[in-house]
């Protein structure tokens, strides 16, 4: 017998993907990317899928993921079991713009995310993924800019950690900030083994 959790998560993929917003995917087959369980111990809230991701379904599953993996101190089996849930802003490739990605439709995280998190209820740590990301789960509570966000980090313990996007458009950004790798990470990773573990 289904788990009623994992009940529930089911009927909200098939309502994503039935979602009128996303009939463009819809109609060429392509389902919802995320990943979550009742099992989950921290929630991965990233902004959207690639086109690599998309085109295979399985979240972070690109160069970016790589990098957050190793942010995380996690190989691939762990990072895509039941214990890790993964949400997008949007579920769905947004497509390109002049300056890269799209940015991601926030309404499919004000539709779906509060619904998917209570299928989660032993996730207590919520990883904040890039700009969009955190501009929507820390609102007015950010600081002037992303950067100082993710330094004063602390501010949001124990419920969110926010981090900069792994992707590699972001290596000239962290060269400039040598502290990410040298202070946030490692202070990532501690809190991650904090959440398994206490």
């Amino acid at each position: 017998m289904m788990d009623p959790f994992e009940e529930r998560i089911r009927k909200i993929r098939e309502e994503i993907d039935a979602d009128p917003d996303n009939a463009f995917w819809h109609e060429q087959g392509i389902g919802p990317v995320f990943q979550a369980s009742p099992e989950a111990r921290i929630v991965l809230i990233g902004q959207a899928p690639g086109r690599k991701v998309q085109e295979t379904g399985i979240p972070f599953n690109d160069q970016s993921g790589r990098t957050l993996m190793s942010w995380l101190g996690m190989d691939e089996p762990f990072f895509h079991s039941e214990k890790v849930g993964i949400l997008p802003v949007d579920f769905y490739y947004p497509g390109k713009g002049k300056s890269g990605d799209l940015p991601p439709r926030t309404i499919m995280a004000s539709r779906y995310h509060d619904r998917l998190l209570a299928c989660m209820p032993k996730a207590k740590l919520r990883i904040l993924i890039g700009r969009y990301a955190v501009d929507w789960y820390l609102k007015d509570r950010m600081k002037e800019n992303l950067t100082e966000t993710v330094r004063n980090y602390k501010d949001y313990l124990p419920e969110y950690f926010p981090v900069v996007h792994p992707s590699p458009l972001n290596q000239r950004w962290q060269k400039n900030n040598p502290w990410f790798m040298e202070e946030v990470v490692p202070a990532l990773q501690k809190e991650i083994l904090r959440t398994f573990t206490g």
